[in-house]
């Protein structure tokens, strides 16, 4: 188990004391108040852990007396299995303690902006893209969160070549973002004779949703905007206007193409949030790379091009290769019943960062 320094506890406890003092006041307002408030919301769980482990221990240190030197054999024997109690909810508080002080993920909050892509295996990968995304909107819904489709591009036999959506709720980042990186799918086709079981892939980006204030862009110098007509499906007046929008990002190359909606402003709008999303996840990224040096964590880079997960059909199993992790419920996962997939995945994140601190 970690060890934690009792100096840091205090300096915790006593910085929550003052934030504590400075919101009574009733002083603060603005932008002063929310980051206040949002430092004393990171700091009270951390608190109350350490709360809990200092009256276990207490609690410990009166058992254990108990069960040394009680006059009575009965409360004796009493005070030792409670005693044995005692260090089972010791361990599991220690470990919340632990982990509440690991450094946070200032995204983990965050809506997150979902990619998948088609790769190779045409028409049968771009069908196994359509069910990654159905899966990950059941998931979603479950979970209570709202998805929004930005941007399609469907293939002949009704898959995604390409699908973009927006997903907003509670913790969204921080459960979806080790999804990043390439699914492999081995089934029969609906369209083999002979019944050969084909491999295909679809690659999954998940990115943490940019606020206006965490991207900086000029539009009259940052921005070339263009307009067109639509091409493809989108109804009859789709392609009577220049509503679609492609915006390049003129400092670093990035191009961002939108015209599902009717509106141009509408396109405009959503190819911004694209935009900015993108940006945020690119700067994101290079202060990883400047931090991390040369450890990589357990459960992968998150490198779009690492892949991460097969799909058996056969079999009927889910096998995740970063952290060897087989699932034998595969109809179940892809109607969204991903929880155990995902908390083994945060569980074994948070193992090997609480390792690297010991190390």
């Amino acid at each position: 188990m970690t060890t934690i320094s009792p100096d840091r506890i205090r300096q915790i406890e006593a910085r929550l004391d003052e934030l504590q003092a400075l919101m009574a006041t009733g002083d603060l307002a603005g932008e002063r108040f929310v980051q206040v408030s949002k430092e004393y919301a990171e700091l009270e769980p951390v608190a109350a852990a350490a709360a809990e482990v200092r009256r276990l221990r207490q609690e410990a240190d009166s058992l254990a007396y108990m069960a040394e030197d009680a006059d009575d054999d009965e409360l004796r024997a009493m005070a030792a299995d409670e005693l044995h109690e005692n260090k089972a909810k010791l361990d599991v508080a220690d470990r919340t303690l632990a982990l509440a002080l690991l450094p946070r993920d200032a995204a983990d909050e965050r809506a997150a902006m979902l990619e998948i892509r088609a790769g190779t295996g045409g028409d049968e990968a771009a069908l196994f893209a359509g069910d990654l995304f159905r899966m990950y909107q059941r998931y979603a819904e479950g979970q209570g969160w709202r998805v929004e489709l930005i941007s399609s591009s469907t293939s002949d036999s009704g898959g995604f070549k390409e699908a973009v959506a927006s997903v907003e709720g509670k913790g969204v980042f921080a459960r979806l973002k080790f999804e990043s990186g390439v699914h492999r799918v081995q089934r029969v086709p609906a369209t083999e004779n002979q019944g050969r079981i084909h491999t295909s892939a679809a690659t999954v980006a998940v990115l943490p949703e940019a606020e206006e204030v965490d991207v900086q862009i000029d539009e009259a110098k940052d921005l070339r905007i263009d307009v067109y007509r639509s091409s493809g499906p989108g109804g009859q007046s789709v392609n009577t206007t220049d509503s679609a929008v492609r915006i390049t990002h003129l400092p670093t190359g990035l191009v961002v193409i939108q015209q599902d909606e009717k509106s141009q402003h509408k396109n405009k709008a959503k190819a911004l949030k694209v935009l900015r999303t993108r940006l945020y996840e690119a700067e994101r990224e290079r202060l990883h790379q400047a931090r991390a040096g040369a450890r990589k964590s357990m459960v992968g880079s998150g490198d779009r091009s690492e892949r991460i997960r097969t799909y058996n059909f056969p079999q009927g199993r889910v096998t995740d290769h970063r952290i060897n992790l087989t699932l034998h419920r595969l109809p179940e996962i892809l109607e969204g019943d991903m929880g155990e997939l995902v908390g083994a995945l945060i569980a074994e994140d948070e193992a090997e960062r609480l390792a690297s601190l010991d190390g």
